[in-house]
């Protein structure tokens, strides 16, 4: 018995080994692929400029960036923007779950309220704009309201069709044994749902930060989007391009954020 043990032991060590060594390669590949699609667009974008095309270098970029960090102006810009998305995203959110929840549910919560999410749907935000500012005015308010707007119409869909899509199978076998609406709700759709509303939440997330400077439009003072459109006015593409360049980071470290908390709720799901 000790020696089949031993035998057993010595014959799983290189299977583990095996098997880490196939979760690193799953894990750097994507990585490496990631680093190399940077480099090229990097090398691609800075080919235009040198070519003649009117956009800075990346250097003249980083400059900029280094300039505006140091007086403390892309901070504070970072801030507010960051500020403004995650207040109107989350607000967004929360509403859109729900409401999707109720849509996907009950057919007559469906009839009333789904011409209303398909209308506004079709209204881009920045239409919304004027009519946000007669009614809140030109603080805060109206900027999170279009930002909510837009989180809120791309996640509510998602989650209705979440609802919707849940495999009739499965409730009809909840309630065989005896389960209850609340309980089938619980333990069936929400799980059921929740790759839907994840998925939502990262189009809410990008749709967000796309109304961002839209939103920043209403007399606002500091952020990302309002830097942008002061430095047209100048025609100061570095501080146009460090601005494109702190969204789109600022949006992809959220999106891994989401992806990452969609791993973990949904580990039961098949993946390729």
């Amino acid at each position: 018995m000790a020696v089949i043990s031993d035998q057993t032991a010595r014959g799983a060590k290189p299977r583990d080994r095996a098997g880490g060594r196939t979760r690193a390669r799953a894990v750097g590949l994507p990585l490496l692929l990631n680093a190399v699609s940077v480099g090229l667009g990097i090398a691609v974008w800075w080919a235009l400029a040198l070519a003649g095309l009117k956009l800075p270098t990346p250097p003249e970029v980083v400059t900029q960036a280094i300039t505006l960090i140091g007086n403390g102006t892309l901070g504070k810009d970072v801030l507010a923007s960051l500020t403004r998305v995650l207040i109107g995203f989350a607000l967004g959110t929360a509403a859109a779950v729900p409401v999707g929840f109720l849509m996907g549910w009950y057919a007559v919560v469906r009839g009333l309220v789904e011409p209303w999410i398909q209308f506004f749907r079709t209204v881009p935000p920045l239409a919304i704009i004027p009519l946000a500012i007669v009614l809140m005015g030109i603080g805060e308010a109206p900027k999170i309201f279009v930002i909510f707007l837009a989180a809120f119409l791309a996640c509510v869909i998602s989650t209705f069709q979440g609802v919707v899509n849940v495999d009739r199978t499965l409730i009809n076998a909840a309630r065989v044994l005896g389960a209850k609406d609340a309980g089938i709700f619980a333990r069936v759709v929400v799980p059921a749902s929740t790759p839907f509303i994840l998925v939502g939440m990262r189009v809410g997330l990008g749709s967000a930060w796309a109304t961002l400077v839209a939103a920043e439009l209403i007399a606002a003072q500091q952020g990302l989007g309002f830097r942008m459109q002061n430095a047209q006015l100048y025609y100061d593409l570095p501080t146009i391009f460090v601005g494109l360049i702190s969204i789109g980071i600022l949006g992809l470290l959220m999106d891994r954020i989401l992806l990452v908390a969609e791993r973990k709720l949904t580990g039961w799901q098949e993946r390729r």
